[in-house]
């Protein structure tokens, strides 16, 4: 039975200006992995409604999984809650939970749980929170979706907040092999070998060092033994290349 599949919503202008770097996408990829569910698209839009939606809607419909990164802060700009909501046609409100947690927060620090800040107890109808040990604003699962706070580190705490309640796949396992040849000598006899083996995943990245050519073959699946005998195949089919 193949793996569990997900997509990533990326949600920003500052992503898409290049202010800013996405470092959610690699921490998110590396865990779905190791936890047995197939990262298979990543999208990135602006902070606009029509995009957001349009976006939630065709990647709920298309992955068992849709994991979005940013947009659910204080300010104006903060459109994901909304955009959520509408995409699966419930309304949105402070939520009485939501409000605790932000209220208890600022009251340890000291400071007001504003207007602003209140925006962030926006919940979906029907949404389950996400808990945030970092900065304690909760991210929400609706449906397939969970949503998540850009801030990296906020990031990271709500993924592995998520996903011991997610049922994965087998683990991805992968093995890599440098080819001191250029890509094109490699590509045939690598067609060939994937030809062979379907259930894996086969993919080669050519590099160039010291004016020489060569080509990185990473051979990845959920059966370990398959992807240690494909790679035993590979290595025959250019002897003299270091493992």
């Amino acid at each position: 039975m193949p793996n569990p599949t997900a997509a990533m919503l990326v949600i920003g202008d500052e992503i898409l200006s290049g202010r800013t770097r996405d470092a959610n996408m690699h921490h998110l990829a590396a865990e779905l992995t190791r936890h047995g569910i197939a990262l298979s698209e990543v999208r990135i839009v602006s902070d606009q409604r029509d995009a957001i939606v349009a976006a939630v809607k065709a990647l709920s419909d298309g992955f068992d999984h849709v994991f979005t990164s940013g947009g659910i802060g204080p300010t104006h700009d903060d459109i994901t809650a909304d955009c959520i909501a509408a995409a699966f046609g419930v309304s949105i409100d402070v939520r009485d939970d939501a409000r605790e947690l932000l209220a208890a927060h600022y009251d340890r620090q000291g400071s007001a749980l504003n207007e602003a800040r209140l925006r962030m107890a926006r919940i979906p109808e029907g949404a389950t929170l996400i808990e945030n040990p970092v900065s304690i604003a909760p991210g929400f699962t609706i449906n397939n979706v969970h949503v998540m706070a850009g801030v990296p580190n906020v990031f990271q705490a709500m993924v592995a907040t998520v996903l011991p309640t997610l049922t994965g796949g087998a683990p991805l396992q992968s093995q890599t092999l440098r080819v001191d040849r250029g890509e094109g000598d490699v590509a045939g006899p690598l067609g060939r070998l994937a030809e062979e083996y379907p259930e894996l995943s086969m993919g080669s990245y050519p590099f160039q060092r010291n004016g020489a050519y060569g080509t990185n073959v990473v051979i990845r699946g959920s059966d370990g033994p398959m992807v240690s005998e494909a790679m035993a195949k590979l290595v025959a089919l250019f002897p003299g290349t270091p493992a």
